[in-house]
């Protein structure tokens, strides 16, 4: 689903997806008509401005994260201001892509974000990064679950900023093997995406081993 209020822009992307073979089941142009439309459709991936006339795409992104199961969602902004991008994240986005970027940057983000991936435009992904192990500074819990050996490679490997396909060549796993060990390692941590998932191995200290 694509949420824009510019119609030009949002016709473009859904063209630019429906030509790359993507269904594109709804373009919306408002953040309550967006929440509404998404009840209904229930699509896997939303492409989303911050940018709306009633609600932000904050807001939105957040009410999308609420829903079950959640779609995954891709901030396609003009703003690359870093207040933007941390709220993005901290509501549920997956990843966050600039306007600037090109069509084949844009469906790559794309095919990413639907794949699990956090993706974020060059330079973004280091200010989102340093925020957490800024928020990693507090104690960690006393009790943490027990990951197996595995499942805590396959997290290292993540915390680095290694896609899964990335993952699965380096251990010699299949993308569906990766996939399964990260859902099991969020169920274990009850965490909800990625995203979060890249947090904890950062309080972990993880991304430095």
């Amino acid at each position: 689903m694509v949420v824009d209020d510019h119609p030009m822009w949002r016709d473009g992307v859904a063209r630019d997806l429906a030509e790359a073979g993507y269904e594109v089941v709804a373009t919306v142009g408002e953040g309550r008509q967006a929440l509404r439309v998404a009840a209904a459709v229930r699509p896997e991936l939303v492409v989303l401005d911050l940018r709306l006339p009633d609600l932000s795409g904050v807001e939105v992104a957040r009410g999308l994260a609420g829903t079950r199961p959640p779609p995954r969602v891709l901030v396609l902004s003009a703003s690359g201001e870093q207040e933007d991008v941390l709220e993005a994240v901290k509501a549920g986005a997956s990843g966050y892509l600039l306007k600037s970027a090109s069509k084949e940057e844009f469906l790559d983000a794309v095919r990413r974000t639907a794949e699990g991936d956090a993706v974020f435009t060059p330079g973004l992904a280091g200010l989102v990064l340093g925020e957490y192990r800024r928020l990693a500074a507090r104690p960690a819990p006393e009790a943490t679950p027990r990951l197996t050996e595995r499942e805590t490679e396959v997290l290292r490997l993540v915390a680095k900023g290694l896609s899964y396909r990335q993952i699965a060549e380096r251990l010699v796993l299949s993308h569906r093997t990766v996939q399964n060990h990260v859902q099991n390692t969020l169920n274990k941590l009850q965490l909800h995406n990625r995203v979060e998932l890249v947090r904890y191995a950062i309080e972990q200290g993880l991304d430095e081993s």
